[in-house]
């Protein structure tokens, strides 16, 4: 998807030469027409594996979470990373550690909205290490749902996330593929 990689050339920061900052358009600020153009390509890809809900973490997956799920229109549901006290039903649980923010998260779904029923599109800003998607495939699989896909806005390619994935037979969609953040510079897949 050319205009997210320039996006990401443009705007993104790289900090100590392994993180990517991109809170101008997806992180902290939402650019909505460019996260709408994102779920546009997530539809196309996965509109055929009869999808019913998108599944993400909070917070920074949300965006193109509600949008994928506009497109496909199907609830978009969110792992929350606290369990509120309006939260009385039984949950599917998990950890997942944020390779950016270096801390594990205790993260629950309801029970009540993922089923057996549901094939689920996991979506996320980020695949690194692949602990989020991994830990959102584990909910999927608590349910007894199908996971059908994961789609990623931006993969550190240089990390073994999308392998780990792969491995588990997932089918990975990632729409920006970096290859390096070396020298603090944006380095695209393609363009080593």
């Amino acid at each position: 998807m050319k205009e997210l990689q320039q996006k990401v050339k443009d705007e993104g920061v790289v900090i100590a030469g392994s993180v990517l900052k991109v809170d101008a358009f997806l992180n902290h600020q939402i650019d909505a027409a460019l996260m709408k153009k994102v779920a546009d390509h997530f539809y196309d890809y996965y509109k055929n594996k009869d999808v019913t809900k998108i599944l993400t973490i909070e917070a920074s997956g949300i965006a193109p979470s509600i949008m994928a799920a506009l497109a496909f229109d199907v609830p978009c549901l969110f792992a929350k990373k606290a369990i509120p006290s309006t939260l009385t039903e039984e949950v599917y649980a998990t950890d997942i550690h944020s390779y950016t923010k270096n801390k594990t998260s205790y993260v629950v779904v309801s029970q009540k909205f993922l089923s057996a029923d549901d094939k689920v599109l996991i979506i996320d800003d980020f695949l690194a290490n692949g602990e989020a998607a991994l830990g959102l495939y584990d909910l999927v699989k608590q349910a007894g749902a199908e996971c059908v896909g994961v789609g990623i806005v931006i993969e550190k390619s240089f990390q073994q996330g999308a392998d780990r994935l792969k491995n588990e037979g997932l089918d990975v969609l990632s729409l920006c593929r970096i290859a390096s953040l070396e020298g603090d510079k944006v380095t695209l897949v393609g363009e080593e």
